[in-house]
């Protein structure tokens, strides 16, 4: 694998095995995402007033080229929990509704969710999907045994946290469109790590994070709205983007409604246009490939230390950079997990995941197979020490 790492501003002495939870961002990337900063400093009442709405449209539009979407179809958002801060509060659902989901789901989403049915009376259904998968099509219907006259919504993630699971979101959006129920996706995961085509998947919403796999600054996401559904969304933050007086306008209500939040350095959804070319430069269909391998070769040989097997099957799309690998049950979860980064300098996270434990691993274009032999013999020391 080509070594990328002093592309990136990682510590060289931690082996970074967790681009998963935030990501990290390239030299390049980073420079770019300062240089927005400093023009917005130079003059920030004539960036601000006079040139954002131009430099938006403009990094909108190589964000919908990217995911072969509308640019008007998309908003800058600051992260995937915001987006669906969005979406859910702007739905009438009502005491008899339900919202169906799986057992797989990001806990902010989870609590969003929650917290509304609690104030609006709707339920929030989760749906179990066992573990090991087999098939995209046993999972979706599986799923799809949770559908009843009540579901009003389905939400699922497009790349689970917890298990790392793809799960087949443009198969269950073309089931739920033709049953009127209303999809939304948590792509926290997807954008970066896999080719995405919003007219493919076809969700009714459709939110991730660029600042994960992508490798923009931190605080860019984006919301993607069908252009029949946007009249659905309310404004999160009501200013000057709502109204017959806003100051200026993006062109559109969905986008004048969210983009405007009030004064902020938007410079992380500027620099996102850089994070794309970047990728595109170092031909990241190979990288991403490359990665995958190294991540199945990581899968085998923790397996074969643990004599536990893997989630998903090879080859199979269900997992891509990022797999969640079993371990044993564990005395203390996080004594481990302090252990690796403390002992080894290794940053990795353990899950824990419907009573069982998983080690989950990221590779990025800037790990090496030394980075997996390093867990490997980390685990090989450690692990005996914390099994039951």
């Amino acid at each position: 694998m080509t070594d990328l790492k002093s592309l990136f501003l990682l510590d060289p002495e931690i082996v970074f095995l967790n681009h998963g939870s935030f990501g990290a961002t390239p030299r390049p990337v980073f420079a770019d995402y300062q240089a927005w900063q400093r023009q917005l400093e130079r003059q920030p009442v004539y960036f601000l007033v006079e040139e954002l709405t131009t430099h938006l449209a403009a990094a909108r539009q190589a964000l919908g080229t990217y995911l072969h979407a509308a640019a008007d179809d998309l908003v800058y958002v600051p992260n995937a929990t915001f987006a669906l801060n969005i979406v859910a509060r702007s739905l009438n659902l009502q005491g008899d509704d339900e919202i169906l989901t799986t057992d797989h789901e990001y806990g902010a989403c989870d609590n969003i969710w929650h917290f509304l049915g609690r104030k609006k009376g709707f339920a929030y259904v989760r749906q179990p999907v066992p573990v090991p998968v087999v098939s995209a099509t046993a999972v979706a219907d599986q799923f799809w045994q949770g559908v009843t006259p009540r579901t009003k919504v389905i939400f699922l993630s497009h790349i689970t946290s917890s298990t790392a699971l793809t799960f087949p979101v443009a198969e269950i959006c073309r089931r739920a469109r033709a049953a009127g129920i209303l999809t939304v996706i948590d792509g926290a995961h997807a954008p970066g790590q896999i080719p995405l085509d919003m007219a493919a998947i076809d969700a009714d919403f459709y939110f991730g994070n660029a600042h994960k796999w992508l490798c923009s600054p931190k605080g860019a996401a984006f919301l993607y709205a069908r252009r029949d559904k946007q009249p659905l969304l309310e404004p999160l933050v009501v200013g000057w983007g709502w109204g017959e007086n806003r100051p200026w306008t993006y062109g559109s209500t969905f986008l004048d409604d969210q983009q405007w939040l009030g004064t902020n350095d938007l410079s992380a959804y500027l620099a996102v246009p850089s994070a794309i070319a970047f990728q595109a430069e170092h031909d990241w269909t190979a990288v991403r490939q490359q990665c995958h391998l190294l991540l199945q070769d990581t899968m085998q040989r923790i397996g074969a230390l643990t004599n536990l097997p893997p989630i998903y099957p090879d080859n199979a799309g269900f997992y891509h950079q990022m797999a969640s690998i079993p371990l044993p049950p564990l005395r203390d979860v996080k004594a481990l997990k302090t252990c690796l980064y403390q002992e080894h300098h290794i940053e990795v996270p353990l899950v824990e995941w419907n009573g069982r434990v998983f080690i989950r691993v990221s590779i990025q274009g800037y790990n090496t197979p030394a980075d997996t032999d390093a867990l490997l013999m980390a685990l090989e020391q450690s692990l005996p020490r914390f099994v039951v």
